[in-house]
């Protein structure tokens, strides 16, 4: 199939901007009963109500994982195929196609006991093996359909953003079947340096994104993949319906599936674009135990930082002193002392924000403990090595997120003929 232009089918949605200054807040002030009132319906439950006949015909290949589940919890290839419009093929991002992998790892190439379709495994490979694999398998339409958690460390926007390349090569169009965005649409944090492109952030986006799978789509057909001289690239996003960008997940009404063994709850999701950033330290970021990313420590810290913390001014949040034993990760098995987030209001909290002040506080109070990684994976998360200098040289956590607050900006501005959501 050879596509000559680029389409952006946005289904009638109105692309609206948002303002960006340091941080833009993610939710505003919504009572329960006007939040009942509005029913949030994915992209994949519109298509599935109509019989998915907008993919009839075509040879599918489907990348996805745990996540690509209907309003009924069925999952949309085992509700493809129940249709009669049976993928070719599924491809499984980290983590696997059904999700039994461990962070950084995946379930290999098999073929799926319940549907008997190839599942091929993708994560980690390149745009060029990814293209072959879609020839390989006779895929016409690439279909993704992951929730993403707003942070531009969480791999699945990069296994996106491969997959749309390796489409393009290959000739296949492509269809993001859209998701709330579980942070809402607010930007907050720096923009990637290209320098210090990785894994976990590949193009330069902010940290907080504030976008959904299908609006970051957009801005890659129209920004980056031109850039890298990818063939133009067909592109079908099947909205939700009935979400306002300034709602969290817990107004959506939809119910949260994990889409990482280590996202639980999505108020894990609410602190993960700041307390992710803790895997660059020798901190535990809360890994091997049941509260992930809000639960940081360390053995030695001890009662000081929660209140040095509690004195520091952060909206939205609260801290609890706790001691917690990892099952895993670092520091399986020895006591650590620390602190447990919880956040009070999504609408002023700033996640990036709160993890610079606990990475500057745990420096200044336990200098003899709070450190990097060696190999610097903190540059990688937070986008340069400006974060880890600046607080190296004593600078405060306003100093630090000031520093970004022109890129952040722009990078607002940039984003604002992507929108599709009000």
């Amino acid at each position: 199939m050879t596509v000559n232009r680029r389409r952006f089918i946005a289904g009638g949605a109105i692309a609206t901007p948002l303002l960006a200054a340091g941080s833009v807040p993610a939710t505003a002030a919504e009572t329960p009963r006007e939040a009942q009132a509005r029913r949030v319906t994915t992209g994949a439950d519109f298509a599935a109500a109509d019989g998915w006949r907008s993919l009839s015909g075509r040879k599918l290949g489907v990348l996805s994982n745990p996540t690509g589940v209907l309003a009924n919890l069925g999952h949309v290839v085992d509700s493809m195929v129940a249709a009669g419009v049976k993928p070719v093929a599924a491809f499984g991002p980290e983590h696997g196609f059904r999700g039994s992998a461990q962070a950084g790892g995946s379930e290999g190439d098999y073929t799926d006991p319940r549907t008997g379709i190839a599942v091929y495994d993708a994560y980690g490979v390149d745009a060029p093996k990814l293209a072959s694999l879609f020839t390989k398998a006779g895929v016409d339409t690439v279909v993704f359909d992951i929730a993403d958690v707003g942070a531009r460390f969480y791999t699945y926007i990069w296994s996106l953003y491969t997959a749309m390349v390796a489409a393009a090569k290959a000739g296949a169009a492509f269809v993001v079947l859209d998701r709330p965005n579980p942070l809402g649409g607010g930007v907050a944090g720096p923009v990637l340096d290209p320098a210090f492109a990785s894994g976990v952030g590949r193009k330069p986006i902010a940290q907080q994104h504030g976008m959904t799978a299908g609006e970051l789509a957009r801005l890659f057909a129209g920004e980056f993949l031109p850039a890298e001289g990818v063939p133009p690239l067909e592109l079908t996003v099947e909205q939700v319906r009935g979400w306002r960008r300034d709602a969290v997940f817990a107004r959506t009404g939809l119910k949260w599936t994990p889409p990482s063994p280590n996202m639980p709850t999505p108020d894990t999701a609410l602190v993960y674009p700041g307390t992710g950033m803790f895997e660059g330290t020798v901190f535990s970021e809360g890994r091997g135990t049941t509260r992930p990313f809000e639960t940081i420590g360390a053995p030695g810290i001890d009662w000081r930082w929660r209140e040095a913390l509690g004195e520091s001014g952060l909206s939205g949040v609260d801290f609890r002193e706790t001691y917690f034993v990892p099952t895993f990760g670092k520091f399986a098995g020895e006591t650590c002392g620390g602190v447990q987030l919880a956040v009070t209001d999504p609408g002023s909290f700033d996640a990036i924000r709160t993890a610079v002040t606990m990475f500057v506080t745990a420096k200044r109070l336990h200098p003899d403990k709070f450190g990097w990684r060696p190999d610097h994976f903190i540059d990688k998360l937070s986008g340069s090595a400006r974060l880890r200098t600046m607080v190296d040289a004593g600078a405060d956590a306003g100093e630090v997120t000031g520093a970004w607050r022109d890129e952040l900006a722009r990078f607002a501005h940039r984003r604002r003929q992507y929108l599709i959501y009000r």
